[in-house]
């Protein structure tokens, strides 16, 4: 198979993955001693916890490392005879974990990377990020409740932080955070009620991160950036080819990619328009992703995607078009 792998946002590790990162890897190993050697709890230690809890596993300088590592272990995993890697893309932090995926950056450089980013959250949230549906319950664009979306971006100090899927996510200071949760329109989806703000995250892939932008620019000036070995698509839908110059990737990874808007959906139909991937492979807690990868497709119409249902019916079978390797039986179809 040719494979697209879609590396998860920061956030991803929740409750259900507790646990999960206990076995034997080379990649968990070298992870948990980076972190032993600062003196912060290792991976292994966060995953064995009895509970997950919101203040320590979601928390920035936590959360980062734990969902990257989640997705080094199943990347670990992959075995090269079942499935080919075409490109790699990612969401908002996965960015950082597809660099690791492609090539352009060793596990050590990336972790560094990683680590930074995440400690630059603790104790320093900076406004905050809100979800909203742009489709309706069958995955379809909905005019009224994009209507509502825009009617908030005209808002002063509200920034549209990341386009993922059928859902918007929007981002502001603590104060437009508020007005969005109270002007939005209400709306219960499953068990999901909206609007509703992202804990403990900052106003990610906006303005107010420049600052945060400009910052790891200074720190990490020495990252050790290579030219990838397997082309990336980025936030804005462009592609790094294996001939891409590091200086390019490091603009754009600790530029544009922190403080402007990260187009997930158009990382989604770049990555399957110009490489003509079989399948979305998601690895480490990047279940939660299927939908929005579902709906990203369904919006260009790949390969005669109209709704949920038809998403529905191209999982079905021997090949599913969207690999979870949080689901025990598309796992076994790639590692």
């Amino acid at each position: 198979m040719r494979l697209f792998l879609l590396c998860p946002g920061r956030g991803s590790y929740g409750k259900d993955q507790l646990g999960t990162y206990q076995g034997a890897s080379v990649v968990l190993d070298q992870l948990d001693a980076f972190r032993d050697a600062l003196g912060r709890p290792t991976l292994r230690e966060m995953d064995a916890a009895e509970r997950h809890g919101a203040r320590f596993h979601v928390a920035g300088e936590n959360a980062s490392i734990l969902t990257f590592g989640a997705t080094a272990f199943d990347i670990e995993a992959l075995n090269p005879d079942k499935g080919h890697v075409v490109t790699v893309g990612g969401n908002s932090m996965g960015w950082y974990s597809a660099l690791y995926a492609a090539g352009a950056l060793e596990l050590s450089e990336a972790a560094r990377l990683i680590e930074t980013m995440g400690q630059y959250q603790a104790k320093n949230i900076i406004g905050g990020q809100v979800l909203y549906p742009t489709v309706d319950t069958d995955w379809r664009h909905d005019a009224q409740l994009s209507a509502a979306v825009d009617t908030a971006l005209d808002t002063e100090d509200v920034h549209l932080s990341i386009r993922l899927g059928g859902t918007a996510v929007l981002a502001g200071s603590r104060a437009a955070t508020k007005g969005l949760l109270n002007s939005l329109p209400k709306l219960v989806r499953g068990k999901r009620s909206y609007p509703v703000q992202l804990p403990l995250h900052s106003a990610f892939h906006t303005p107010l991160m420049s600052a945060t932008a400009n910052r790891a620019r200074g720190e990490l000036a020495d990252l050790d950036l290579r030219s990838p070995t397997v082309p990336m698509v980025d936030g804005r839908g462009a592609v790094f080819h294996p001939w891409a110059s590091p200086e390019e990737i490091f603009d754009w990874t600790l530029g544009a990619q922190v403080d402007h808007t990260y187009d997930f959906s158009a990382t989604v139909q770049a990555g399957m328009s110009q490489f003509a991937a079989d399948a979305i492979v998601l690895p480490g807690p990047g279940d939660t992703l299927g939908a929005s990868v579902a709906q990203a497709l369904i919006e260009i119409g790949w390969r005669g995607l109209r709704d949920k249902a038809d998403f529905a019916e191209a999982q079905r079978g021997e090949r599913p078009l969207v690999i979870s390797m949080a689901r025990a039986e598309q796992r076994a179809l790639v590692v």
